[in-house]
C-alpha cells in the first residue's frame, strides 16, 4: 500500500543528515511527542513549577520588604557561577539566579523522567539542551553578571578592553582558551626528564629515561601513554612528574611517543598500534635491559591497548603465563568494559558513528581539536563558559598552568583505527565479549590474563567513571591490587607526594570483586599519594637492585636527547 508521508519522511530524514548528523533535533522532538502523549502528567508537572515559580516571586516580595528567607531553590555548593555572596544578598539577582536554576533543573528532570521512551534518547536529549542551559546562564552576559560590571567599574572599563583583546587572540586560535600557550615549551620546562631516544619507526618513538640512582630495579618499566593528546602529561614540571619520580626512586623507565598521524597514515588501524607499537618497544627495552620480562603501565585508551595486549600475548601458549614477556602490569583510568562510559556515550551510536566516518573519510584523521571539544562539553561550564566569562567579561589574563597547557596540545587521531575504536568497542563493546573481538588473528578472552595487576582510578573520572573502570576485576584473572584516588582522570593521576597531602586514596585486593562500592566500603581511606604505595608494590615486581643498564646498546644507540623529535609535530 502506498504511503503517503514516504516522500516526507526520506526528505525529512535527508534534511536531519545535513543539518542534524548527530540527531538532536530528532532526540528533542520525541521527548516532546512523549510527553504530549501523556498530558496528565505533564499538566502535573507544568502545575508543579507553576507553584515553585510563585514560591520564587513569594519569597522575593517578602525579601524587598526587609524579611530574611533561604531561597527556594539554592545553587548547588559546588557550583561556582553563583559562589559569590553577591548572588544572595542582593534581592533582584537572587530572583535572577533563582529562576534560572528552576528552569533548569525543571527542564532537564523532565527529560529524563519523560515517559515511555528509551533511556539512550533521554540521555542524548538532556546532554544538548544541558549545553543551551549552561549557554544562557545569567553569568555569562556582561548586564546580568554583577562581578563583571563591578570589574568594569573598578578598572575604569579596562577589563572590556583586555576582555576584547583576549576574545581577538582566542580567533586567531579558533578556541576558548584556557591557559596562556607562551608560559610553556616542550623540552623546556615541560618534559624535561633526562634521558634519549634509542629507537625510532613510522609509529614511535621509545624514550630511555637516565638513571639518577646508583642501583636499580633489575626488571625495567615500559609506559604506554595514550596517543589522544602526548605523552608529557607523566613528564610535567619535575615535581610533577610521575617519570622522573620513578627514575629517582631507583626504577628503570622506558617510555613510547607515539607519532601525531598524518593524512598519509589514514590506515594505521588498531593493530599496528599492537604490532608496530607496544611489540616491538617491548623487543628494544628486553634488549637493552638484558631481561626476559617487563613491566608494562597503560593510560586510558594506552592501558585498553595494554589490556587487549596481554589477552593477546594470554591466547597464544609461547607467549601465555610465565611465557609472557610482561610479567606484571599497571593500568591508570583505563575501560576494559564500554557498555556504560560515561557521558561520552552520548556521542557514541549508529548515527553519530556515520557522521564521524564522513568526517575522517574526508580528511584521513580526526583533528584533535575535534576530540578535545567534545571532551570539553561533557563539563562545559567549568572547561567553556568558566573561561568564556573570565577571559572576556572580566578580563583577566590567561592562567600559565602545564596541565591546561597540554590538554589544548592535541593530536590527531588515524581514519582506521578511530573508526575500528569506536565502533568496536564502544558501540559494540566487544573486548568485554570473550573471544568476540579479533585483533591480529587472536580472538581475545580478557578471563586468559593472569599476571598481577595494579589498576588505578579516579573517583571524579568523566572520561572512564571509577565504578566502569572496576569492572575489568571481574573480567580478568589475575591477583589485583586496587586503588580509587580522589580527583579526576588527570590530577587523580598525576598526583606526586607532598606534605601536608593533598589527595586521599582507597586502596585493597579486589581480585574478582564485582561490587565497586562494596569493595569501597571494606577499604580505609589513606591520606597522601598513591603512588608511595605504587612504588613499594612495583618494588616486589621489578626485582632486586643492580647496575643500572646503559642507555641504548649497539645495535640501539642513543639517537637524540628526551623528549624527541614526534612529541614536537603539530
Amino acid at each position: 500500500m502506498f504511503n503517503i508521508f514516504e516522500p516526507w519522511e526520506k526528505m525529512q530524514k535527508q534534511v536531519n543528515e545535513l543539518f542534524d548528523p548527530f540527531g538532536i533535533n530528532k532526540a528533542c522532538m520525541d521527548v516532546q511527542k512523549a510527553w504530549l502523549e501523556h498530558p496528565q502528567q505533564l499538566f502535573n508537572r507544568t502545575a508543579q513549577l507553576g507553584l515553585d515559580s510563585w514560591a520564587i516571586q513569594s519569597q522575593t516580595w517578602r525579601r524587598f520588604m526587609g524579611i530574611p528567607e533561604k531561597d527556594q531553590i539554592p545553587a548547588v555548593e559546588y557550583d561556582e557561577r553563583f559562589a559569590d555572596p553577591i548572588w544572595t544578598d542582593v534581592v533582584y539577582l537572587d530572583f535572577i539566579k533563582q529562576y534560572y536554576l528552576l528552569g533548569t533543573r525543571w527542564l532537564e528532570d523532565a527529560i529524563y523522567e519523560t515517559p515511555e521512551l528509551d533511556l539512550k534518547t533521554r540521555e542524548k536529549s538532556a546532554f544538548w539542551v544541558r549545553q543551551w542551559l549552561n549557554a544562557i546562564a545569567p553569568t555569562n552576559y556582561f548586564w546580568t553578571n554583577p562581578i563583571a560590571v563591578k570589574k568594569f567599574v573598578e578598572t575604569g572599563g579596562e577589563s572590556v578592553l583586555k576582555g576584547l583583546k583576549n576574545l581577538v587572540g582566542d580567533l586567531k586560535h579558533n578556541t576558548i582558551r584556557m591557559v596562556d600557550t607562551d608560559a610553556f615549551k616542550v623540552g623546556k620546562n615541560l618534559a624535561i626528564t633526562q634521558g634519549e631516544v634509542v629507537f625510532r619507526n613510522e609509529m614511535f618513538e621509545l624514550i630511555q629515561y637516565s638513571p639518577q640512582t646508583a642501583q636499580t630495579h633489575q626488571i625495567p618499566i615500559l609506559f604506554v601513554p595514550p596517543w589522544i593528546n602526548k605523552y608529557y602529561i607523566l613528564d610535567l614540571t619535575p615535581k610533577k612528574s610521575i617519570l622522573n619520580w620513578l627514575v629517582n626512586q631507583g626504577f628503570t623507565v622506558f617510555l613510547i611517543s607515539w607519532k601525531n598521524p598524518t593524512v598519509e597514515m589514514r590506515h594505521v588501524c588498531f593493530d599496528d598500534y599492537l604490532l608496530n607499537g607496544v611489540l616491538p618497544a617491548i623487543d628494544v627495552v628486553k634488549e637493552i635491559c638484558q631481561v626476559p620480562h617487563i613491566h608494562a603501565v597503560g593510560y586510558c585508551i594506552g592501558g585498553t591497548l595494554m589490556s587487549i595486549l596481554m589477552a593477546w600475548l594470554n591466547a597464544n601458549e609461547e607467549t601465555a603465563g610465565a611465557k609472557c614477556p610482561i610479567s606484571s602490569w599497571t593500568l591508570f583510568t583505563t575501560l576494559t568494559e564500554f557498555s556504560n562510559p560515561g557521558e561520552i556515550q552520548v556521542f557514541i551510536d549508529e548515527e553519530n558513528l556515520k557522521y564521524i566516518d564522513k568526517l575522517l573519510e574526508e580528511k584521513g584523521y580526526l583533528d584533535g581539536k575535534a576530540m578535545a571539544d567534545s571532551f570539553r562539553l561533557i563539563r562545559s561550564n567549568s572547561l567553556i563558559w568558566h573561561y568564556y566569562v573570565h577571559n572576556y567579561l572580566y578580563g583577566e589574563d590567561l592562567p600559565a598552568f602545564d596541565v591546561l597547557f597540554w590538554n589544548m596540545d592535541s593530536t590527531r587521531l588515524p581514519q582506521a583505527m578511530h573508526s575500528f575504536y569506536l565502533r568496536e568497542l564502544y558501540l559494540h563493546n566487544k573486548l568485554s565479549k570473550p573471544n568476540e573481538l579479533t585483533i591480529a588473528d587472536r580472538a581475545l578472552d580478557l578471563s586468559k590474563i593472569t599476571q598481577p595487576l595494579y589498576d588505578v582510578s579516579t573517583e571524579q573520572d568523566h572520561i572512564a567513571p571509577w565504578k566502569e573502570t572496576f569492572k575489568k576485576c571481574a573480567q580478568i584473572s589475575s591477583p589485583i591490587r586496587e586503588v580509587l584516588a580522589t580527583s579526576g582522570h588527570i590530577l587523580g593521576i598525576i598526583s606526586p607526594p607532598v606534605d601536608p597531602p593533598k589527595r586521599r586514596y582507597w586502596v585493597g585486593d579486589a581480585t574478582g570483586a564485582t561490587d565497586p562500592l562494596a569493595w569501597q566500603k571494606q577499604q580505609s581511606k589513606v591520606p597522601g599519594s598513591w603512588w608511595n604505595d605504587w612504588k613499594i608494590w612495583l618494588a616486589d615486581q621489578c626485582g632486586t637492585l643492580q647496575n643500572p643498564p646503559t642507555m641504548g646498546n649497539d645495535k640501539y644507540p642513543p639517537l637524540l636527547p628526551a623528549p624527541g623529535s614526534y612529541v614536537m609535530e603539530k
